[in-house]
């Protein structure tokens, strides 16, 4: 897991170490709900706002309010499914490494 915001980049992969992160992270999430099982009202929102997530990481550095709505959107639509709590937080941990969003 990193440990600041301010981390450098890996020497010689030439990608930001937060983006990897969330990616692994969106990505583990994916994979746990395409394989649970039990069908929800939100299940499209929550696989939508996933391909967003990983989406605007492959864009390079993304917009921390966008990363934001999208975690939120994620949370609701699939917050009581506790089976995949665990991949949801490790994608909430990958959010936070990009910071706060600016106050308004």
């Amino acid at each position: 897991m990193l440990k600041s915001v301010g981390q450098e980049r890996v020497t010689g992969s030439g990608e930001d170490p937060r983006v990897a992160e969330l990616r692994t992270a969106v990505s583990r999430l994916r994979r746990a709900l395409a394989g649970h099982p039990a069908q929800f009202p939100d299940r499209a929102i929550a696989e939508d706002e996933l391909a967003a997530l990983d989406a605007l990481a492959l864009s390079g550095t993304p917009a921390i309010p966008r990363l934001r709505r999208a975690l939120l959107l994620i949370a609701g639509a699939i917050g009581s499914v506790s089976a995949l709590a665990s991949a949801l937080r490790d994608v909430r941990v990958a959010v936070d490494l990009f910071g706060e969003p600016p106050r308004r």
